[in-house]
């Protein structure tokens, strides 16, 4: 039977981290990378295909890369999803079918700035992709997992207090954190592990695009590299939560301490983040 893992967001910063990782230690077969740039993904399958070719050179097992261009963003974008498994599964039941060995979520943007200063369009969109996709992508994933199959969603530092200034980007990954827990807990007896990926700043193109061009990279940003590596250490010791750096877990421990409207109205006033309309 085939082994598939799935990365999404995958055209660059932590996604692209991931498929490289993954590639380098997995014996999966295939590594379907999805997001909406398919030059970026095209070039992520040339590294990848070459991680293969040295592998086979090695006779190391290596997943071959397959770029799937999906914006999987609301309910359309997670029927897209659901008709590429079923699309799989009619393809391989003369083969044995396939499983889904790892999934990562992690397509998700953020907004900055007071939440009357952002479009609510965009701040839909952000629900769209951060919530209802990865929420769905769960759901579809499930029933292709067997004993050993992992779920790694992306969730944030900023999960753990309301953020003034962050408001709805917050809210989301607050959504993430609290549903992944659950997930743990319901799927454990299957002996599929789920972990919460809860970074702070890491140096990808989120500032870029949460600023919409006002900041172009991330504040004190640490590795993508690093953070991707901690994560799947965890994953594989049974975690369900990786919080890489020390400040990390300090501030999400003594967010326990602050209330709620006071980390919102603290960061509110404090912690302005630039943005262009």
């Amino acid at each position: 039977m085939k082994k598939i893992v799935i990365v999404t967001g995958a055209s660059s910063g932590m996604g692209k981290e991931f498929a490289l990782q993954i590639s380098a230690d997995t014996d999966a077969d295939e590594i379907w990378l999805i997001a909406r740039r398919m030059d970026k993904l095209n070039e992520l399958c040339g590294e990848l295909a070459d991680l293969h070719s040295e592998g086979i050179a090695a006779d190391v097992q290596r997943p071959i890369p397959r770029a799937v261009q999906l914006d999987i963003a609301g309910r359309n974008g997670a029927a897209g999803f659901a008709a590429l498994l079923e699309a799989e599964k009619s393809a391989d039941e003369k083969s044995g079918g396939f499983t889904i060995a790892t999934l990562v979520n992690n397509a998700g943007f953020g907004t900055y700035g007071p939440f009357e200063e952002t479009a609510v369009d965009r701040e839909l969109d952000m629900i769209d992709l951060n919530c209802t996709a990865l929420t769905a992508l769960c759901g579809y994933a499930l029933p292709y997992m067997t004993a050993g199959s992992a779920i790694i969603n992306t969730a944030s530092l900023a999960s753990f207090l309301p953020l003034g200034n962050f408001a709805v980007y917050g809210a989301t990954k607050a959504y993430v954190l609290s549903f992944t827990m659950a997930l743990a807990a319901e799927v454990k007896d299957r002996g599929i592990k789920v972990c919460a990926l809860c970074p702070g700043p890491v140096s990808t193109e989120f500032a870029n695009v949460a600023s919409n061009g006002a900041r172009k990279e991330v504040k004190h940003g640490l590795s993508a590299e690093k953070v991707v590596s901690h994560c799947l250490t965890c994953v594989k010791k049974g975690r369900r939560t990786a919080i890489m750096a020390f400040k990390w877990k300090f501030k999400a421990t003594a967010s326990r301490f602050v209330g709620r409207y006071t980390g919102a109205w603290f960061t509110f006033k404090y912690c302005k983040r630039p943005h262009n309309s």
